[in-house]
């Protein structure tokens, strides 16, 4: 009868040191995935950095050799609509190639794509901006688009909230937008401060959503197509924000 007992206690330390065991295994693929995850989020960052600091060269390069005028002039000209669908299917395809392809190279060339057809579509409105609006409206715009990417990164990050939630919010106002921009080019829809504003706050909104994808959910073998939504993002509220100030003066 007693013979029991010492079985029994070698039965439950086998117990206890496969348990530690498994809780041992446990961390260190908890720690390898923690590891993981801050190098993509470093990436994707360091992706972000290098599509904005290209898009900056881009336009001073358009400007200064002179090409930004007969840009400006010749977009002004043409149909904004099927601009605008040349420029979102170019998104698409961008998007397609960095989100979906294996290669990181094959990644780069969809952000870089990208980065240019944003580049060569804001043109008009930097021309604008610069000459008609002056004052540094492009400066104020840039400092508040900043200030706002920041100030929402931070938020995203220090409250852990979860805001992939706004995703199919964010789809049917996208929706909606277009509706209104197809309004305002068909039928002469005053689009005003208000759309901006709300564009302004739609492009926070994205800002969010995105951050939070990154942080918990984009696989982290495509950093350069999580690059790409936030760099989309930004320049959406870049944008609206260039348009507000441009109309205020």
């Amino acid at each position: 009868m007693n013979d029991q007992y010492p079985r029994r206690n070698d039965r439950d330390a086998d117990a206890v040191a496969a348990s530690a065991d498994e809780l041992r295994a446990a961390g260190i693929a908890h720690d390898r995935e923690s590891a993981l995850r801050a190098t993509f989020i470093t990436r994707v960052y360091g992706y972000l950095m290098a599509a904005v600091a290209a898009f900056i060269l881009m336009e001073v390069w358009l400007f200064k050799s002179g090409k930004a005028e007969a840009l400006a002039r010749g977009m002004a000209g043409a149909n904004w609509m099927m601009i605008l669908g040349g420029f979102m299917l170019v998104g698409w395809l961008a998007r397609s190639v960095a989100g979906r392809a294996t290669s990181t190279g094959v990644q780069v060339l969809g952000l870089a794509l990208y980065v240019a057809a944003q580049a060569i579509i804001f043109v008009p409105l930097l021309y604008i901006a610069e000459f008609k609006a002056g004052g540094g409206v492009i400066a104020s715009a840039a400092i508040l688009t900043l200030l706002a990417f920041v100030g929402l990164t931070l938020i995203a990050w220090q409250t852990r909230k979860d805001f992939t939630f706004l995703g199919g919010i964010l789809r049917w106002a996208g929706i909606l937008a277009l509706v209104a921009i197809a309004g305002g080019v068909f039928f002469g829809w005053n689009l005003g401060t208000w759309f901006s504003l709300i564009m302004i706050a739609f492009a926070g909104g994205a800002i969010l959503y995105d951050t939070s994808n990154i942080i918990r959910y984009w696989p982290s073998d495509k950093p350069v197509g999580a690059a790409l939504e936030l760099f989309a993002s930004v320049a959406l509220m870049f944008w609206y924000l260039l348009r507000l100030l441009s109309s205020r003066r």
